[in-house]
């Protein structure tokens, strides 16, 4: 019988055992592959392939509340809503001496006969009469998570006048949860970037060196980019999503070239690169056109922006 899957279940420990599990398979197969072994595991777990396996996690991962929350929640049964908001929505459950509490994140719901808006203390509300607003870090996986639960939150919707793809979903009592994220803050997942059938999704700066070798290692080293592609005359570096070609110069490539970057954080990839010993043109500086950038020269003059947008 196949093993049953925790309740969060966690995917690097998963990981973790068909390492260890494909060691023991190549002691009787040394051409055995990381495939087999992570095949092996989804089978334990009862699912036909690792891909599977996977997507059940990625359905049960709910991401977490990113703003703060505090409700007294007006509900005819209490019970019967812990086990709502545990169950369907994914929050944990806490048994105070004065109450019921649920928890994600940081936001906090205690149910009660009567409930209390955020701001008035004085007009208890009736049941099904609230509604509360939630700003997840991943709304689509927050709403994926929900179905794989056997909730029904409506379709993502954009919601243009305050910029965020929200969601509702309502309680046993008929209270009113909504779910949204920034539009600046969305994750650029490949389905996103696809929307659009013959939209931009990444530019490939090309930037000329004498010794693409030597500068490979300093952008592995000192700029903290992955080896993609090498050879003697070409290294295809990978930083997050990011990709930079570094080239041979030649005749057809020859001069500094030049290339800008948006990053999450201007200082702290400041701090890293000054570290590490890059050649770091000044700190970070705040533009008035809403951006906060610094610059870096390579080993070979090739200048290199980092720019943070304003929020």
């Amino acid at each position: 019988m196949p093993n049953k899957l925790p309740e969060h279940p966690s995917l690097e420990y998963l990981k973790k055992l068909a390492k260890s599990r494909l060691q023991e398979l190549r002691r009787t197969d040394a051409d055995a592959k990381l495939a087999a072994a992570h095949l092996d595991v989804a089978r334990e777990y009862g699912f036909a392939s690792w891909r599977a396996l996977k997507a059940q996690i990625d359905s049960r991962r709910a991401k977490g509340i990113a703003s703060p929350v505090m409700r007294y929640l007006p509900v005819a049964d209490v019970h019967r809503s812990v086990a709502f908001y545990r169950d369907v929505l994914g929050f944990e459950i806490k048994h105070e001496a004065d109450g019921i509490e649920a928890y994600m994140g940081p936001a906090r719901i205690r149910f009660g006969k009567e409930g209390y808006g955020p701001t008035d203390w004085q007009t208890p509300r009736k049941p099904g009469s609230a509604i509360l607003f939630m700003q997840s870090d991943d709304v689509a996986a927050t709403h994926a998570a929900m179905r794989g639960r056997g909730g029904s939150p409506s379709e993502i919707e954009r919601v243009n006048w305050i910029k965020m793809r929200m969601f509702e979903i309502r309680d046993p009592d008929g209270n009113v949860l909504w779910f949204g994220q920034s539009y600046h803050v969305e994750q650029d997942s490949p389905s996103r970037r696809g929307s659009q059938p013959v939209g931009l999704r990444q530019a490939l700066p090309e930037l000329p060196f004498d010794n693409v070798t030597a500068a490979v290692q300093y952008y592995r080293e000192v700029l903290g980019f992955k080896i993609n592609y090498q050879q003697d005359d070409l290294g295809v570096m990978d930083r997050d999503a990011i990709t930079v070609l570094l080239i041979a110069r030649t005749e057809h490539h020859k001069g500094i070239g030049s290339c800008g970057f948006y990053v999450a954080n201007a200082d702290a990839l400041y701090n890293e690169l000054l570290a590490k010993g890059a050649k770091v043109l000044g700190s970070p500086v705040s533009r008035p056109w809403g951006l906060r950038d610094f610059r870096v020269l390579d080993l070979e003059g090739n200048r290199l922006t980092f720019s943070q947008t304003f929020e």
